[in-house]
């Protein structure tokens, strides 16, 4: 009996320690600092928090191979461009391009849901509609109603593919609707918050469950006076972008959405520009909006805003280096034109 039970211990130690997200330890992310040149890691999660967890905070399917998948969709040039003169600014935020649209800088939470495709998407459109607008638009579009409605799209929860978002947008539009419990909008996001951070970055988060996808609702349940079929909006087409035209067309019609592959160092991300450490290791597919880009101590960046609430890296923003395909990310940028009337 005895034996029975050492062993019953062995094997529930075991489960345990495998069940912890080993890249959130503090040796772990020292390592990291002791290797990096151009970032800094820091705590972002309780060390507590299991892997599966982590992996559900990811959920995208569209690290593209250039010139291989959808040729025909890449779009490399188009008439508006013109009107940039070609000139590219070494430095550009369009939160300072565009101010007075207040969603281009909102750092969203997706919960526990892998619903960064739906995330990084439904918020670029946000933005390119107010840009189109001139801030007569002003607000989130959402991210419930492509998460859990688009079932060409992927498996809501558990990931999708942020260019068949933008086709939707197109064929079927999108309607309004702002954060968890904020009633903002025709249908608010209704997956709870991922976490609650204190000020040494720790969170209970690993205590909650993962979501199950939810039905897909047909009817404004945030704001009730709006018309659910006349709330949506649309975009005229959806596309990739290749990597010459990314900054042209951020800068003609504003953010964007971009995929890239996620390694175990990435979590721990707080400053500088991300750069992948020499034996990271795998963990899978991630989406965010593309809202500028940069250059620090000489190393051009991305501009990117994440959707893991706030307390995660920079305030919930983080830098990648641009120009050489670091994670897949100068690959697979996808975007759409807004219809403005």
């Amino acid at each position: 009996m005895a034996r029975v039970l050492m062993l019953l211990c062995v094997i529930f130690v075991s489960v345990y320690v495998t069940e912890q997200a080993y890249f959130l330890q503090k040796d772990f992310i020292e390592n990291i600092n002791e290797q990096a040149t151009t970032w800094k890691a820091g705590v972002n999660f309780h060390p507590n928090t299991p892997k599966e967890h982590f992996l559900k905070m990811l959920g995208s399917k569209g690290v593209q191979i250039p010139n291989k998948n959808n040729i025909h969709l890449y779009k490399t040039n188009d008439a508006a461009y013109d009107n940039l003169f070609g000139r590219i600014p070494r430095q550009f935020d369009a939160r300072r391009k565009w101010r007075r649209c207040r969603t281009i800088g909102r750092v969203r939470d997706q919960g526990n849901c892998a619903s960064s495709w739906a995330m990084a998407t439904s918020s670029a459109f946000a933005d390119r509609l107010c840009v189109a607008t001139k801030a007569d638009f002003n607000e989130l579009l959402s991210a419930e109603e492509i998460t859990f409605c688009c079932h060409s799209c992927g498996s809501g929860c558990n990931g999708g593919y942020p260019i068949k978002a933008w086709q939707r947008f197109k064929k079927h539009g999108l309607v309004t609707g702002g954060d968890y419990k904020s009633g903002e909008g025709c249908e608010p996001y209704r997956v709870p918050n991922n976490c609650e951070y204190d000020d040494k970055g720790k969170t209970t988060c690993e205590s909650k469950p993962m979501e199950s996808n939810h039905r897909c609702t047909r009817m404004c349940y945030g704001n009730q006076d709006l018309d659910f079929d006349e709330d949506h909006r649309y975009t005229r087409d959806f596309y990739y972008l290749t990597y010459g035209s990314i900054q042209k067309d951020v800068m003609t019609y504003g953010p964007i959405a971009a995929s890239f592959n996620v390694y175990d160092d990435f979590p721990n991300y707080k400053s500088g520009v991300y750069v992948k450490s020499e034996n990271a290791t795998y963990l899978g597919e991630h989406a965010v909006k593309l809202i500028g880009w940069g250059e620090e101590d000489e190393v051009p960046y991305w501009l990117m805003v994440n959707s893991w609430n706030t307390g995660w890296g920079d305030n919930g923003l983080f830098k990648i280096q641009r120009g050489t395909n670091e994670c897949g990310i100068d690959n697979s940028t996808t975007a759409g034109v807004p219809v403005t009337n």
